[in-house]
Parts: structure tokens; C-alpha cells; sequence
């Protein structure tokens, strides 16, 4: 278990090109949601056929482009439908319409599957294992789950799961003392209600909905209604959650019944983090902790001591450069994450020289969650943020048609030793001024390094050079 694993843009196809590409954004070409992947790109299958593994991606891909360069996939559009989903098999004939936003019929190449997509991607998965797949050959299956994205639609069996529990609800919740900046709330909290999207009733439009008596609902106070609120979306997360350890109980089960588990690297992760009410958000794209994380467990017994952890920090762009490793190739040099192979071998001991921070960035400003664009580094200790608060975009509009209006600028600084909560931005506070600057120029180094210097976003290079010295 990797505890310091993060991702270096905190939403889903960008995140999951870093993965596929072992490069970070502005290198591999993905900064946001709507930018696909170009095929040419699809780096980890193209490598791990060179190394004679069949490939296959069965369930979300994501990355606009199909996936070509697996031997075999089974994918759904887009983000998919929870129930009876549409998937398109690699040399599809059939016809599907599905719907897109605003109403409109899009016509693919594809076939729905009845049941819940948790259910119905795993079947698949375990018939390419049993009847797809050439068995004379090692195999790189990325199997893919839409759950648990928001919606967090669970099948129906689940129905019951945790209906008498109380799930415990953050203090952050109610009370976010001083997390944040102008930069998260406006001066003098103006943008309090903009910025941010929440559980409770704190944003104008992006908020949770009462599930229940409307009437019942505009009698309770703040807190009862916020708390009400949240035990509905936990509980839904956690259904949808509870379907997909489920399944993958099956895929597990199924490799041990035919002897291939303890031959089998298998590695669980995401594309991201997640917010659950922390600071009254919900959603991803923050820096903040329980977004910037992504859960990494690694099985391998030939390799790796069970039970075993480890500190290092380790990121997305690393994972296609360890399992290359792990496959007994090297990482080309066009990839800019590293292999993590030795933590793994070494009960989680980092190698002389590994990485001591992770770089961050999230780029699509005041877009659906209102979460304005950033960047930052961090430590196994500390956290530094800078907000910059506009899009890369200088024409890009708002849902509404108005142009994207510019947030302030901001830093954040967390000792997450001292605050693991992340309730306190120490970026005034004098005691920690060296080591802000110190974190600063690694900061400089780090968008150096990995190309992230917006050589082509000379507006956003302006706001950045003024508000540095901050």
C-alpha cells in the first residue's frame, strides 16, 4: 500500500492520459476534459506489446480516441450509462443511439448490456480472461469501472446497505476555519457562494439536492439540512463503492481458480482522489488532500511482502514507467515518470535519490465544480498551492455564454504535520516564510523540468510572474 500516491491533475482524462503516457499534461497534450488523447500517444500498450504482452481496456477509456493500440477493447462512450450501458467492442458492426447533452441522438458503433455497469464490465472482463485472450501469452488487462463517478448509482441490490448507519461527517463540514484563501472565498468572502461546489446550500448552483419532503426541507436550519444531506450522498458513494469491491472479488476469485493470482501483478488504483464533504465540497480538481491522493495497492507475492506500506511519494506519471518495469522493459526516455519497481521489492523502502515532492495542476477554471485553476508542490510535510485563478483559454465562456472571469490570485501553505485537515494557511505566518521560499524555487524547478513552464500561455506566465513574490 503506496500512503503518499497522488495524481498531478485531479480529473478524469487527464489524469488518465498522465497514466497511459507517463507524461504530465502539457507534454502529452491533455490539460482538461475535452482534449482527447491522440492515438499516437497511447504509450503504456504500445511499449508492453514490444515486450510481447497482449493488451486489452475493457469498460471507461475515456481519452476520446479509440484505443487502437490494444489488441482488444470493449469500451464505453464516453462516460457511460450506471444502467444497462452501451459498449463498443473492438470491430463492432452494430448500430446504437445514445443519448449526448442538450437533448441530442448520437449514433455509434456499439451494444447495450442489461444489468449495472459494475457488474456488466467485470463479466466482460472475465470473458476475454476465459475465452478472448490468447493463454499462450503474458497479458496487460486495464480493467475499468465507471463507479464510483458521481451519480454514484449502485445496483439494487445494495439498496439496504448502510440504511441504518449514521456516517460520520467531518468537522470541515460545518465549520473550515481557515483553509482557504481570496483565492477560494473572495475578498471579504464574496465569493463564498461561487466558488466551490457544496453539500449544504453555501453555492448559488452547484450543490447536493434534498432528497425528500421539499416543504420538511425549507424548515430545517443550515446544519440539519446539510447533515441530512450528506448521509444520502455517503451512502450512495458507498453503495457504489460496495459494488465495485464486489467485483472485484470476482476478477480475483477467477485468477485464483485457475492458478494465475500469485503469477499476476495486480494493481488497484484510480484517476484520482475524491471530495466527501471535506470544507464543504464535494467532487475532485482540488489540491487539497482527499482529492490530490489516489488509493495504490499493489499484489504480487513473487515480488512484494504482503501486508507491506510505504511513505514514498510516488504519482500517476510513474505508474506506466513501473509496470513496464515490472514487465521486464525499460523506461523510454520520452517518458518523464519514474519506476517505483525498487519501493515495491523493497518493503517500501524508497532508493538513494527518489523524489521527496509531487507536482500539481489543475487547469480548467470555474468549470462545472467552479474550482479556479492552480498549481502547486508537495512534500511528505508541507503543501504549497498557488492559485492564478484564470483559464489557459483567453476566449473560453462559461455555460451561461459570458466569458470566464478571472479569480484572484492566492497561496496557500499547509503544515500537514502540525494539520493533516488542511484548516489552517500558514502562507502569511512569519515562522514559516524560509521554508515557503525554499518550496517556491523547488516549485520553479519542478514546472522546468517537467515542461509545465506555459510556453504557449504568455497570459497566464503574467499573472504568475506578478503574484510570485506575494
Amino acid at each position: 500500500m503506496f500512503k503518499n500516491a497522488f495524481c498531478t491533475n485531479s480529473i478524469c482524462t487527464p489524469s488518465r492520459a498522465n497514466i497511459i503516457t507517463g507524461q504530465y499534461s502539457q507534454t502529452n497534450g491533455v490539460l482538461d476534459l475535452h482534449i482527447p488523447l491522440k492515438v499516437e500517444r497511447q504509450y503504456l500498450p504500445i511499449e508492453m506489446k514490444k515486450l510481447g504482452y497482449q493488451t486489452a481496456v475493457i469498460g471507461k477509456w475515456h481519452l476520446k480516441k479509440i484505443p487502437e493500440n490494444f489488441d482488444y477493447y470493449n469500451i464505453l462512450p464516453g462516460q457511460g450509462k450506471y444502467f444497462d450501458p452501451v459498449l463498443t467492442e473492438i470491430g463492432e458492426t452494430n448500430d446504437v443511439d445514445i443519448p449526448r447533452y442538450g437533448g441530442r441522438i448520437e449514433t455509434i458503433k456499439g451494444r447495450k448490456h442489461k444489468g449495472h455497469s459494475s457488474d456488466v464490465i467485470t463479466d466482460l472482463s472475465l470473458e476475454w480472461l476465459k475465452n478472448k485472450r490468447d493463454k499462450s501469452k503474458p497479458f496487460l488487462l486495464l480493467h475499468h469501472f465507471k463507479a464510483p463517478h458521481a451519480g454514484f448509482d449502485s445496483a439494487l441490490r445494495y439498496d439496504s446497505y448502510l440504511e441504518n448507519e449514521f456516517i460520520p461527517e467531518p468537522a470541515s463540514l460545518y465549520d473550515n476555519k481557515n483553509n482557504g484563501s481570496i483565492a477560494t472565498k473572495g475578498v471579504d468572502n464574496s465569493l463564498i457562494d461561487t466558488i466551490g461546489s457544496s453539500v449544504g446550500r453555501r453555492h448559488y448552483k452547484r450543490r447536493q439536492i434534498y432528497k425528500g419532503n421539499r416543504e420538511a426541507a425549507k424548515k430545517m436550519t443550515d446544519k440539519e439540512y446539510k447533515s441530512t444531506v450528506y448521509q444520502n450522498y455517503l451512502k450512495r458513494y458507498l453503495r457504489c463503492v460496495k459494488g465495485v469491491d464486489d467485483n472485484i472479488k470476482r476478477l480475483l476469485d477467477y485468477l485464483e481458480k485457475t492458478g494465475e493470482l500469485d503469477n499476476t501483478v495486480v494493481i488497484y488504483t484510480g484517476d484520482q482522489g475524491f471530495m466527501l464533504g471535506e470544507h464543504d465540497y464535494i467532487d475532485k480538481r482540488w489540491m487539497y488532500e482527499e482529492s490530490l491522493r489516489m488509493p495504490f495497492l499493489v499484489r504480487y507475492p513473487k515480488l512484494i511482502q504482503a501486508g507491506s506500506a510505504s511513505e514514498a511519494i510516488v504519482n500517476n506519471v510513474d505508474y506506466a514507467p513501473t509496470i513496464l518495469d515490472l514487465a521486464g522493459g525499460k523506461t523510454p526516455e520520452y517518458m518523464q515518470g519514474e519506476s517505483f519497481k525498487y519501493v515495491l521489492a523493497n518493503k517500501g523502502k524508497e532508493p538513494k535519490g527518489w523524489k521527496q515532492s509531487t507536482y500539481y495542476r489543475y487547469w480548467m477554471h470555474m468549470y462545472s465544480h467552479f474550482n479556479p485553476a492552480h498549481f502547486g508542490i508537495r512534500t511528505k510535510r508541507y503543501k504549497l498551492i498557488f492559485f492564478y485563478g484564470l483559464h489557459y483559454n483567453k476566449k473560453k465562456k462559461n455555460n451561461d455564454g459570458l466569458p470566464k472571469f478571472q479569480t484572484p490570485a492566492a497561496w496557500e501553505f499547509y503544515d500537514l504535520k502540525n494539520d493533516p485537515e488542511e484548516l489552517d494557511n500558514k502562507y502569511a505566518d512569519p515562522k514559516y516564510s524560509k521554508i515557503i521560499q525554499k518550496l517556491k524555487a523547488e516549485l520553479k524547478e519542478q514546472r522546468k523540468q517537467y515542461n509545465e513552464e506555459d510556453q504557449k500561455y504568455p497570459h497566464l506566465q503574467e499573472v504568475i510572474s506578478t503574484h510570485w513574490n506575494d
